[in-house]
Order: structure tokens, then sequence, then C-alpha cells
């Protein structure tokens, strides 16, 4: 087996991070602007500790992961939360633990902040990660909703 490390986002990463983000994207059918791309990709660097965090799964030296997440106020808690806003690993290298490492780090990263709570959300017909999550969280009774 080979050797996995997660690490925060560099500058460096950002055609690596470019390709798995793309990848995330299709997985859901979405598209967004390069913009966007560009945008998320400069908040996941910036230093605000209110913006957006970003770490890389690399298994071998090979980017083959990432998570995104950021921290923010609850009305129900005087600490902030933590929301993990996307979770990706490369289809062939699921299993290898990446996905788990990942959100581990966001659980250090949330606990290091003093955020007590992490929070995700996923497609019900995502089925490969939802047997992660039913080991590693705990499933909500909450329904999202979206403006019309």
């Amino acid at each position: 087996m080979g050797e996995l490390t997660i690490r925060p986002l560099e500058a460096a990463d950002r055609d690596a991070w470019g390709v798995l983000w793309t990848a995330y994207l299709d997985f859901y059918d979405s598209t967004v602007p390069q913009t966007v791309y560009d945008t998320y990709f400069g908040r996941l660097l910036g230093d605000d500790p209110q913006d957006y965090h970003g770490l890389i799964a690399l298994y071998d030296g090979q980017p083959v992961g990432l998570t995104h997440y950021l921290f923010h106020r609850h009305g129900w808690s005087v600490e902030n939360v933590c929301y993990l806003q996307d979770l990706y690993v490369d289809p062939g290298l699921r299993g290898t633990g990446a996905g788990r490492a990942l959100m581990e780090a966001v659980y250090a990263a949330a606990d290091e902040a003093g955020a007590p709570g992490v929070y995700w959300l996923t497609q019900d017909f995502n089925e490969t990660a939802r047997k992660l999550y039913d080991r590693i969280g705990e499933k909500t009774p909450f329904i999202k909703y979206k403006r019309v």
C-alpha cells in the first residue's frame, strides 16, 4: 500500500486542484464558470479565518482528493461550527482511506479551532460516500430546501 498524505492546499496545487474539483462537479452534473474556479481557489488560500479552508490528499505524492470547509457562527451555539462543503476522492483511489483521512483532518481542524460541530450534506444517490459517512458521522433527520 502506498503513502497517504493530507496537507493544506498551496498555490502550486492550482492545476491539480482544478482537475479534482472539476471531477467533483462532474459527479454532481454541475459546472461553474472559470471566474468561480479562480475566486474559490483564492478564498481557499486566503487568510480570513471565516473563509474557506482547503486540504488535498496525496497518494504516493500524487493528488487524489480534496476537501473544503469553513467555520461559521451558529444560533444554537456560542462556538463556531464547521461546515464541510466539498469532499472528493478519485474513484480509482476510493477504499484507500483517503476520504476518511480527509474527514478526520477536518475533524482535527475543527477541534483545534474550538468548533465542536462538523456537518455536511450529500445527495441520496451518493452511496459510496454514504457508506463512509455512516461509519464516521451521524445521519440527521433534516431535509434541505433552497430558494426557487
